[in-house]
């Protein structure tokens, strides 16, 4: 099967996207495709996939002659912004959606009759859980994944002053947008925190193990599951979040649901340094949960089989090797 794959807003190296996704059909055999905004994120194509590479947010005229060169001979082209149904070319393969939030009745109905689109309930979010996660310590706490004001960048920061005194630094894994760039270096300058950027996603979870506390803090119109909180979980770190994720934590008893306010993010997190013993419960918990239904290597068979189907193709484009 070749399958082309396209994103102009995600970064390249995703890790639904790249790490996942791209990953499983590439193990699988299949060949692969990707349409991304390598040169705006600075990114070299991993190796094993043919890279095209597009402007990021690209109009629809650069965007459809990217997906038009990308997809032709696939037997299928899977889109990850709503953006580029709009910019589809006119001859292509079946279409796949991939949906990672709530984007409402009406635009989600209109797509599934067009297209297929891959909802998270078809494929669920997922992580790669660790086999023996570390013990969550006491004296760092880390965000994972994008930065941006809509996912809290300025409670981080004042959240980081109010911990520092306390023996608590904060690790920031992940590329911020750029209206936030300048608040994290001068926060990273005065020494109230640690800002490594983007660091690619094995590396990035492996940052995380060990934490106080996984954050995830988010402005009421972010909707959905963030994906770091099943990163954190998987890990065997204590979640801290908004509400968006409470459902999930407090169902497994997996952290703490707090809200966008720096002063009871920061009791939470002191309260979990005081007590080893319900940190320890509270990953161990997570931990479980995210072995059980989110560890994505049970979850990429069938998410190729899935696409398989739709493309009418089973047979890998090349060997696959053992």
């Amino acid at each position: 099967m070749r399958v082309c794959v396209g994103t102009t807003v995600h970064h390249p190296e995703d890790a639904r996207i790249m790490h996942r996704q791209i990953r499983a059909l590439l193990d699988a055999g299949h060949e692969v495709t990707y349409v991304a905004p390598f040169t705006h994120f600075n990114v070299t194509p991993a190796m094993g996939l043919t890279a095209i590479d597009v402007p990021y947010r690209a109009g629809y005229g650069r965007a459809g002659a990217a997906l038009r060169r990308g997809s032709a001979g696939a037997d299928l082209l899977v889109v990850h912004d709503h953006a580029l149904l709009r910019a589809l070319p006119h001859r292509r393969p079946p279409v796949v959606w991939d949906v990672r939030e709530d984007v409402g009745a009406r635009r989600l109905s209109r797509a599934q009759r067009r297209h297929h689109v891959c909802t998270p309930e078809l494929v669920p979010e997922a992580t790669f859980a660790a086999t023996a996660p570390q013990v969550p310590g006491d004296t760092r706490v880390v965000h994972l994944g994008r930065l941006s004001a809509e996912r809290g960048v300025a409670e981080l920061i004042a959240l980081a002053g109010r911990l520092a005194p306390h023996g608590i630094r904060m690790d920031l894994i992940g590329a911020a947008d750029p209206a936030v760039r300048p608040l994290l270096r001068d926060a990273q300058r005065v020494g109230l925190l640690d800002w490594f950027g983007y660091v690619p996603n094995r590396h990035a979870l492996r940052m995380t193990g060990g934490a106080l506390a996984g954050l995830s803090l988010a402005a009421p119109q972010v909707e959905g599951v963030p994906a770091k909180v099943l990163d954190y979980m998987g890990r065997g770190v204590p979640v801290v979040t908004t509400p968006q994720a409470g459902p999930l934590v407090e169902r497994v008893g997996c952290g703490v649901v707090v809200p966008l306010d720096v002063a009871a993010v920061a009791r939470a997190v002191l309260d979990l340094k005081e007590d080893p013993a319900r940190r320890s419960a509270l990953g161990a918990r997570g931990h479980a949960e995210a072995l059980l239904r989110h560890h994505w290597p049970d979850q990429a068979a069938a998410f190729v089989a899935r696409l398989e189907g739709w493309a009418g193709v089973t047979a890998p484009a090349r060997p696959v090797t053992v």
